[in-house]
C-alpha cells in the first residue's frame, strides 16, 4: 500500500499542491479574506432583522440607536468590497503568479486588470423615464454592470489575469523587447521602460483576441458572458451537489492521511468555486431574498461551519470521544490538543496521535466528514436548516460558525452540534478499540519482561 501511494499517488498531490497557478489563486483568494470578511459581516448585520425571533427587537434597536438609515454603512461596505471581487481577485492572482516567475509583480498586475477591463462590455442597457413622457430603453456608451466586477465574474478574472501574466513574463524575457535606459536613469523609471513593449504587446493581444471572439466565435458576445454560457453555469450546477461535495471531503482527507495538507493541495480549485457560489448566496441575502430553495448548498464557509468541526477529519469529535472515553494514556496530549482544536487547528492531533500515515484511524477519519457531509447538504437543501448567506472565519470555533455563517439563524447551530454529535459517535468506538489494544500490547510486553527475569 505504501508503495503505490509513493508511486501514484506521492508525484500528483506535490504536482497539484506545488502548481503556481493554483498556489497564485489560492494565495489570492486567503490574502483577500480581509475584505470578505468585512464584507460578510456588513451583511449579516443589515439582514439580521430577518432572522426570526430577533429580527424586529434588532432592528428596533438599530433604529433607537443609529436613525433610520442605520443600514447605510453596512451598504456601503459591502459595495465597496463585495460587488468589486473579481477586481482585487485580477490584482491579486496576477501578482502572486508573476512574483512565482521572479518578476517583481508590480506591472504585471496593472496589465493584467487593463486587460480585464478592456473585455467588460462598454454599453450598457439604461432605461431613462423623461418627465411626463414614457420611459425609453437603449444602450448607453459607459454604464457597466456591476455584475461584471462582483463575484459572478469570478472564472473570467481568474482566466484573464492567468493568461495576462503568462504572457507578459514571458515576453518581459525577450532580450529584444527590452529597453534599457543609461544607469543615471532612476531605477522605478529604468524598470517601467524596460517593460514597456511586453506590457504594450499584452493589452494588445489580448484586446484583439476580444475582437476576435465577438465577430467570430462568440455571436458578440463579451468574454465573461459567453463563459457564463458555456462553461460556467454548466459547472457551478455540477459543483452545488452531493456527489462533488463527497468527492472535494473525500480527496481531502484522502491527501491528509497519507500526510498532505489536503486543503492546501486542493484549494487552487474549490476555493473559487465555493467563493463564487458563497458571494451568490451574500448578493440574494443582501437583496432580501427569502425563497430558500434558490440559493447554493455547497456555498462559501458551508465545509468550515458543518463538516471540519475541529479542523480536517472533524477531530473536535475525536477530542471529545477521547475525554469520554477517559484516554489518560493521551492526557498530555489532549492537553495540548484541545484549545487549538476548539479554533478549528488540529496539527498537534493529526502528526501528535498521530492519525497521518496510521491506517487505524483512517476509516473514521475519512468516515466521518463524508457522513456529515451528506447530514448538512441534505439538512439545507430539503429547507430544514438556513443556507450559508455569511462568510466566517475558518477558526471559528464549532457551533458558532453554524450560527453566524447561516446569518443568525438557530437551525444552523443545531445542524452544526449534530454534526459534532455523529462525529463524536463515529470516533468513539476506534477510541475505545484503540485503548484495548493498546492495554493488550502493554500486558503482552509485561508478561515478557517478567519471563525473561526469571530466566534469568
Amino acid at each position: 500500500m505504501m508503495n503505490f501511494i509513493d508511486r501514484y499517488i506521492m508525484p500528483f498531490a506535490n504536482k497539484l499542491g506545488n502548481n503556481k497557478h493554483l498556489l497564485a489563486i489560492r494565495d489570492a483568494l486567503v490574502g483577500m479574506i480581509a475584505i470578505t470578511m468585512v464584507g460578510s459581516l456588513a451583511v449579516l448585520l443589515n439582514n439580521l432583522g430577518a432572522v426570526p425571533g430577533i429580527g424586529k427587537p434588532y432592528e428596533k434597536m438599530m433604529v433607537s440607536l443609529f436613525g433610520e438609515t442605520w443600514n447605510t454603512l453596512g451598504s456601503d461596505i459591502w459595495w465597496g468590497t463585495l460587488a468589486f471581487m473579481t477586481i482585487f481577485a485580477v490584482f491579486g492572482i496576477s501578482y502572486k503568479l508573476a512574483r512565482s516567475y521572479g518578476d517583481d509583480g508590480f506591472e504585471a498586475m496593472l496589465v493584467a486588470a487593463a486587460c480585464f477591463f478592456l473585455l467588460v462590455p462598454q454599453v450598457g442597457n439604461v432605461t431613462i423615464t423623461p418627465e411626463g413622457g414614457e420611459a425609453v430603453t437603449g444602450g448607453a456608451w459607459g454604464f457597466i454592470g456591476w455584475n461584471y466586477f462582483n463575484a459572478t465574474a469570478l472564472f473570467t478574472g481568474i482566466i484573464v489575469a492567468i493568461a495576462a501574466t503568462e504572457i507578459f513574463v514571458r515576453l518581459s524575457r525577450v532580450k529584444y523587447l527590452v529597453i534599457k535606459l543609461p544607469d543615471g536613469v532612476p531605477p522605478a523609471v529604468a524598470r517601467s521602460f524596460a517593460k514597456l513593449l511586453p506590457g504594450m504587446a499584452t493589452i494588445f493581444t489580448v484586446g484583439l483576441f476580444g475582437l476576435v471572439l465577438r465577430k467570430f466565435i462568440s455571436d458578440g458576445a463579451y468574454l465573461n458572458d459567453w463563459l457564463n454560457k458555456v462553461l460556467v453555469t454548466p459547472l457551478t450546477g455540477a459543483v452545488d451537489s452531493l456527489p462533488f461535495a463527497l468527492l472535494i471531503v473525500f480527496l481531502v482527507h484522502g491527501f491528509w492521511a497519507i500526510g498532505l495538507h489536503g486543503p492546501n493541495i486542493l484549494g487552487g480549485i474549490t476555493t473559487p468555486l465555493m467563493t463564487k457560489l458563497g458571494q451568490e448566496n451574500l448578493n440574494m441575502y443582501a437583496q432580501g431574498v427569502t425563497d430558500l430553495d434558490k440559493y447554493n448548498v455547497l456555498s462559501g464557509a458551508f465545509l468550515d461551519a458543518f463538516v471540519y468541526l475541529g479542523g480536517s477529519g472533524a477531530t473536535l469529535g475525536l477530542l471529545v470521544a477521547m475525554f469520554i472515553a477517559g484516554r489518560k494514556r493521551h492526557k498530555q496530549l489532549l492537553a495540548l490538543g484541545t484549545p487549538p482544536g476548539v479554533f478549528q487547528i488540529n496539527e498537534p492531533i493529526l502528526f501528535g496521535l498521530p492519525i497521518v500515515l496510521n491506517p487505524i484511524w483512517f476509516v473514521p477519519f475519512i468516515l466521518g466528514p463524508i457522513v456529515m457531509t451528506i447530514v448538512a447538504y441534505l439538512s439545507i437543501s430539503l429547507g430544514m436548516v438556513h443556507p450559508v448567506v455569511a462568510d466566517i472565519p475558518w477558526v471559528t470555533p464549532a457551533i458558532i460558525g453554524g450560527l453566524l455563517a447561516t446569518g443568525g439563524h438557530v437551525s444552523g447551530a443545531v445542524l452544526a452540534a449534530v454534526n459534532l454529535a455523529i462525529s463524536i459517535g463515529i470516533y468513539l468506538p476506534f477510541v475505545i478499540a484503540q485503548g484495548r489494544i493498546e492495554s493488550r500490547r502493554e500486558r503482552e510486553q509485561a508478561a515478557g519482561k517478567k519471563d525473561d527475569t526469571l530466566a534469568v
